[in-house]
């Protein structure tokens, strides 16, 4: 081969609901790739990574920003608050991070825009209040009211969609608010949208100008990496959300509203599938939730309440409080197929540590009965299975300062053995604590630069 040669990238993605420390991968992979790709999602997703004991908390900046050398590429697939890019990325420079042209938009991304958010707040209000006067459980589907959903429905709308090139062009600007204006303001201004966030006088200089400070950025990234790829570079595919909240293969209706699944990287880059070769996926070595939607493993006690503590379970972009609960081997064995998974991360294996005994869910029971341990990605589906599960043994030693596999307890060793043997698939990095050294290899060099 060729330096010249298209070379398959790799994938990193979320096989729960999220949260699962996928940014602490990607920048550790970033290491032995040339670009990092974002290819859905918002500001709604958030990833932590620690670097020396230096917490960076990241929304639309692919991970690899902090790995000199990295180009990060924001495809056509994510929806972007360009006010809150122009921020993350002066609150990057402020902290020593160069950014400039290592960072690329796509000039085809979507925008959020500030009635998006008003509306998604107000529809989750809207559907809270219904449930609370029909006391029939909640309809609403718990966003980060950061705007993700209604910027993807007026992309698929089109006449109402407004996209990063128009950023850069006021006439153009003016002239697609003033037709969502009048597409939408009617239904819009029944939510009691702020007046403001409607008015293409207050709008257009103010989405002008976050425009001229994302300008240096702004490319076709689809031309961009097909060049990158054509040149043998290596491509790190960053996933936001996770796979269970995939808008087609998630526990809809509480999903999130774009392909969170390796299934959206063609869509979301305009890279062809060829592109892609391995697969990263990322478990936490328990399951948590943010928002509505069944949870068949939660632990609404006290063992729940003590993995949230151990492990910080409180959202990135919110600091909402995380839902938790025993592992789901099922639904991540589902999440690992869909995504083709070639190996797999067990995240905050750590906060396992002082269980004796740890459960795991390898099945489900049916409301007639019976038994399968086939997940189906259908909320009411979900909702009326119960969990069946394995005990296995835990272990009281603290683990967060091994840095070797071997010197973990057998008992922890067992447990992770066990999840690959469900898989199917192998587990080949284990976290034990946030920062980059806490992080176990059983492949030689899997994490160097190559």
């Amino acid at each position: 081969m060729t330096a010249s040669d298209p070379v398959p990238g790799t994938a990193v993605v979320g096989l729960q609901w999220g949260d699962e420390g996928k940014g602490k991968i990607v920048d550790l992979l970033a290491r032995r790739h040339d670009a990092v790709v974002r290819y859905n999602g918002g500001a709604n997703a958030g990833h932590t990574v620690v670097v020396g004991g230096e917490r960076y908390a990241l929304h639309l900046v692919p991970s690899g920003i902090l790995v000199e050398g990295c180009r990060c590429v924001i495809g056509n697939g994510v929806v972007v608050d360009p006010e809150k890019l122009a921020s993350e990325i002066d609150g990057l420079r402020d902290r020593g991070v160069a950014v400039g042209g290592n960072l690329v938009l796509s000039d085809r991304a979507h925008v959020v825009m500030p009635y998006h958010k008003a509306e998604d707040a107000a529809v989750e209000v809207l559907l809270a209040g219904e449930d609370e006067d029909q006391g029939d459980g909640s309809r609403a589907i718990g966003t980060t009211r950061r705007g993700i959903g209604p910027a993807y429905a007026d992309k698929v709308r089109r006449s109402t969609a407004v996209r990063v090139a128009d950023l850069l062009d006021e006439r153009r600007l003016r002239k697609r608010l003033e037709s969502v204006v009048r597409v939408r303001g009617a239904a819009l201004a029944a939510l009691d949208i702020p007046a403001e966030d409607l008015d293409p006088d207050i709008l257009v200089p103010r989405l002008a100008e976050a425009g001229r400070r994302l300008a240096p950025h702004v490319a076709d990234t689809t031309w961009h990496l097909h060049d990158l790829w054509r040149d043998g570079r290596r491509l790190l595919f960053e996933g936001a959300n996770a796979s269970l909240l995939d808008v087609d293969h998630g526990t809809y209706p509480f999903v999130t509203s774009s392909h969170s699944s390796t299934l959206g990287i063609c869509p979301g880059t305009g890279l062809p599938a060829a592109a892609v070769g391995e697969v990263v996926g990322i478990m936490k070595a328990y399951s948590t939730r943010v928002g509505a939607g069944p949870f068949p493993t939660e632990l609404a006690n006290e063992i729940g309440d003590r993995i949230r503590a151990a492990g910080n379970e409180y959202g990135t972009t919110t600091g909402r409080p995380r839902r938790c609960g025993w592992l789901d081997l099922v639904a991540v064995r589902y999440a690992a197929m869909i995504n083709g998974a070639s190996s797999i991360a067990i995240m905050l294996l750590d906060v396992l540590s002082g269980f004796d005994r740890l459960r795991v869910c390898t099945a489900y029971r049916r409301p007639d009965g019976s038994v399968t341990d086939r997940f189906v990605p259908d909320a009411a589906w979900l909702d009326r299975v119960e969990p069946l599960y394995e005990e296995l043994p835990g272990w009281s030693e603290a683990i967060d300062a091994s840095r070797d596999w071997h010197e973990l307890p057998a008992a922890a060793r067992s447990y992770v053995d066990r999840v690959s043997e469900f898989l199917g698939v192998p587990v080949d990095i284990v976290s034990v604590g946030p920062d980059r050294a806490q992080t176990l290899v059983r492949e030689p060099g899997m994490l160097a630069v190559g």
